[in-house]
């Protein structure tokens, strides 16, 4: 074979390794997937990838609120400007890049991911929606990590969120064990409980919701931040071809489309839920837990002297509408007081026209 033919052979080698490892990463890979969208939130179903980074941007564009970077990403459409989903629920699965889901509005392949809260957007939900007290909460069951705000801290005052707390829950009416097919699933085993316990969190949540049916009638837009690590704890004890992870992904999959469904219902078909699912993340994530009934006294929570707060973005788009607002007025004022001052009462007023013509026939 000559020196050309090998060469040739080699290219095509290449080409096909290529080829089977975009194929691996494209199906294999994390994902985001939409459960459920308001019809006037546009998705694009295609395979263009998210990077973990811009999720807390595309919720917060999702709910109407602007970015300080533009996500350039054609998978989420413009939509209109005067309508915006009254909440948003992201739930993130950890230990697993896929799920078998019924039926989902779409899904993405996501790159590069990496740990990501909601602060962001809590922030902004709360600077710009104070007086209405709208719901945040956002939790972590296995790093017993919960935060609330607004009128949060009293519809899920009795939410269980300790692992000790969710685990006596289990054994009261009403759990979810009464329901839930466990198969292989063990109510002994630690890991086990763990799982099953996230699933009772997701059933709570849910239930408290349609015990408070107002909070969904409000102007506020709502925002549900949950982080479950069930199932990595199920791939790590068992692995990812045991009978148990494979019962607890089924499982998994059917609440959060029930979860999806029944979240979408209560806000009047006017929810955003997302599902971002990744088997690790690329480095660890720190941040501070907060009491679960603070409270901010001061204006800027992170300053003790009450000082203002720092500077918003949104401060441009304000400074350019009082701007060009008072700029306007000044030139009407001064085109008015012109045309008063050059005005001639005989010609221009038809008040000192009549007036001129009595006196003429005086």
């Amino acid at each position: 074979m000559s020196l050309r033919s090998c060469r040739g052979m080699e290219a095509l080698n290449s080409v096909a390794i290529a080829l089977c490892f975009f194929v691996t990463v494209g199906v294999n890979g994390d994902s985001l997937t939409v459960l459920q969208a308001p019809e006037f939130v546009s998705f694009q179903k295609g395979d263009w990838p998210v990077s973990g980074e811009k999720i807390p941007d595309l919720v917060a564009l999702t709910m109407g609120f602007s970015v300080q970077e533009d996500l350039s990403w054609p998978g989420l459409l413009a939509g209109p400007l005067f309508q915006r989903p009254r909440a948003n629920a992201l739930v993130v699965v950890r230990g697993v890049d896929s799920l078998p889901f019924p039926q989902s509005v779409a899904s993405y392949p996501l790159e590069n991911p990496v740990p990501f809260t909601l602060d962001s957007v809590a922030e902004t939900v709360h600077s710009l929606f104070a007086e209405d007290t709208p719901v945040v909460l956002q939790l972590a069951p296995s790093e017993e990590r919960l935060y609330m705000l607004g009128k949060a801290n009293a519809v899920f005052e009795d939410l269980p969120v300790t692992l000790q707390q969710i685990r006596a829950r289990l054994s009261q009416d009403g759990s979810v064990l009464a329901s839930l097919p466990l198969n292989s699933l063990s109510r002994n085993a630690e890991a086990d409980l763990l799982f099953l316990s996230e699933v009772q969190v997701l059933h709570d949540i849910t239930a408290l919701l349609q015990r408070h049916k107002h909070l969904a009638k409000d102007h506020s837009p709502d925002l549900y931040s949950l982080e479950l690590s069930g199932l990595e704890e199920l791939s790590r004890l068992y692995g990812q071809d045991s009978p148990q992870y494979k019962d607890a992904t089924a499982i998994l999959a059917s609440v959060l489309q029930k979860f999806g469904e029944e979240v979408y219902g209560l806000y009047g078909n006017s929810a955003m839920v997302e599902v971002v699912m990744v088997k690790t993340f690329e480095a660890p994530l720190t941040r501070k837990s907060r009491s679960i009934l603070q409270s901010e006294s001061i204006s800027n929570p992170g300053s003790p002297y009450n000082l203002a707060y720092k500077y918003n973005f949104h401060y441009a788009v304000f400074f350019n509408i009082i701007l060009w607002l008072m700029i306007g007025l000044a030139i009407a004022v001064i085109v008015i007081s012109y045309n008063l001052w050059n005005m001639d009462p005989g010609y221009d007023s038809i008040i000192y026209r009549m007036t001129n013509q009595k006196i003429r026939m005086d």
